[in-house]
């Protein structure tokens, strides 16, 4: 078997194993794999082909690597309003309970809501920050 199609199907392999398990480096060391079936391709000596490989292959991990860092966090689903469309919304406080809770009309139902951390409890309008469970974590609308 030609040197070219044993890297090949080690490139394949990986991609199959990505599938698999969702490990997007494995996408990258692919890739070096990819390069060096293509060394191969072009005469390269086996050590030359395994330096390729580790190379590429390397190199595309450690990129990627810098690129996932570079990104800002993804918040929870809990405070993400691609997940939850009703994080950013207004709710208005009429008046908060002595354990810190309260309850605000939404969406045509009662919910319970509770304080963001570092909110102090005042009456007003306020933003849904996130939802728990059952419970709306708000704060108060900053006035502009």
């Amino acid at each position: 078997m030609a040197e070219s199609t044993i890297w090949w199907l080690l490139a394949g392999s990986a991609v199959a194993v990505e599938l698999l398990t969702g490990t997007f480096y494995l996408l990258m060391l692919a890739i070096g794999l990819v390069a060096a079936a293509l060394a191969a391709h072009l005469g390269f000596s086996m050590p030359a082909q395994l330096v390729v490989a580790a190379v590429v292959g390397g190199g595309a991990v450690v990129g990627w690597h810098l690129v996932r860092q570079r990104r800002p966090k993804e918040l929870p689903a809990e405070a993400n309003r691609d997940v939850n469309l009703d994080i950013g919304e207004t709710v208005q406080v009429i008046r908060w309970n002595a354990d810190g809770t309260t309850t605000v009309k939404y969406r045509g139902a009662q919910w319970t809501a509770v304080p963001a951390p570092g909110a102090i409890p005042v009456a007003g309008p306020h933003r849904i920050r996130e939802i728990i469970g059952s419970r709306l974590v708000i704060e108060q609308l900053q006035e502009t």
